[in-house]
């Protein structure tokens, strides 16, 4: 277990002067099995403040209830008044009714429960998320397929778990409020080897574009034995495609609705800063950056009550322009559409 106190000093006009701001408190697994993303929390955290007048304190929550009210005490003891960080659900919230007396928000970057925030009314939490809800892919799906395919005919297929009923059972909702109908919906047996059958009845109901809530393999085949068809059926699915991994390649021209990678929305110069420090901006590093950029700015704005600042303020970031819902949310979805090149995932056009 470790607790480090890393503060952050700027050269000024009468030689180095340490800062004065109140402390910002960053949360994350520094030990345990998770501590490499811990470290990409660390590194972008105190890559933010580099050239800042801020402060930050990093504490271990060891991604678990208890190390998450160990953090949330320490944090009052050391009179912190933002933490950024929780990539844990167990820690956040065994650390947020401890916060919550204390009036100390915070940033996650990590946790998607739609609870969460939800419940926000209820529960009095003063948390605030750069992390999606879990239920964003699916209305994602929901806002992107339709329009995209309203002159197509097209097909919804799921693999029966729970991930993948979500996200079809919100396109069949948002179809039929468009008043579109599919050709073709069924649910299929994963993880088979082949999927000539399902590609058989897809093809005998004319269905040329296929949304596919399951796994990269099971579309990654589908694609596969539908081109050994002689069919050209495009299919799409969900942010897994970015996500899973397979032994089957993906088929050129497959579709995903998913998150864009951090690096292509970060600022360029921020980009360019990290990559003289020779630092990659993988995983939790810039949504760190990202975070701490928001807690400093709330804190200069309004330092007796960054809660308030967090609600009101539109926040300037290495990852665009951040702003909270009443329900402590990112107001806009970063959710969008591309398509697989043979290489990797490219936009097909403006976000919608």
């Amino acid at each position: 277990m470790r607790f480090g106190f890393l503060f952050a000093f700027i050269v000024s006009s009468t030689g180095l002067a340490w800062a004065q701001q109140p402390a910002i408190g960053v949360v994350a697994p520094l030990s345990g099995p998770l501590a490499v993303l811990g470290t990409q929390v660390e590194t972008g955290a105190l890559q933010a403040v580099a050239k800042t007048r801020s402060t930050i304190v990093m504490l271990d929550d060891e991604c678990s209830a208890e190390g998450g009210e160990k953090v949330a005490r320490e944090a009052i003891q050391q009179n912190l008044r933002v933490l950024i960080g929780f990539l844990c659900a167990e820690s956040l919230e065994t650390a947020l009714p401890v916060l919550k007396q204390a009036k100390i928000p915070v940033v996650s970057i990590g946790v998607r429960n739609r609870s969460l925030t939800d419940q926000r009314s209820k529960t009095g939490w003063n948390v605030f998320r750069l992390a999606p809800r879990s239920d964003s892919e699916a209305q994602a799906v929901a806002r992107i397929i339709p329009p995209m395919w309203r002159e197509k005919p097209f097909a919804i297929v799921d693999d029966g778990t729970l991930y993948g009923r979500e996200l079809a059972e919100s396109l069949r909702a948002a179809s039929t409020e468009a008043r579109l109908n599919p050709v073709f919906t069924d649910t299929y047996r994963p993880d088979l080897d082949n999927q000539i059958g399902l590609i058989g009845r897809l093809r005998r109901a004319g269905a040329t574009h296929v949304f596919v809530g399951g796994s990269l393999r099971d579309i990654a085949i589908m694609a596969r034995d539908a081109a050994s068809l002689g069919s050209t059926m495009v299919f799409a699915g969900g942010e897994v495609l970015r996500n899973d991994e397979s032994d089957i390649p993906l088929a050129k021209g497959t579709i995903m609705v998913g998150l864009p990678e951090w690096r292509e929305i970060t600022d360029k110069d921020v980009l360019a800063h990290l990559e003289t420090q020779q630092i990659i901006p993988d995983g939790y590093v810039l949504p760190a950056y990202a975070a701490v950029q928001i807690a400093i700015e709330a804190l200069a704005t309004m330092p007796d009550d960054p809660t308030s600042a967090l609600a009101m303020r539109v926040f300037k970031t290495a990852l665009g322009d951040i702003e909270f819902d009443a329900k402590g949310d990112v107001s806009r979805s970063l959710y969008d559409a591309f398509v697989f090149d043979g290489q990797r995932f490219v936009p097909m056009g403006k976000q919608r």
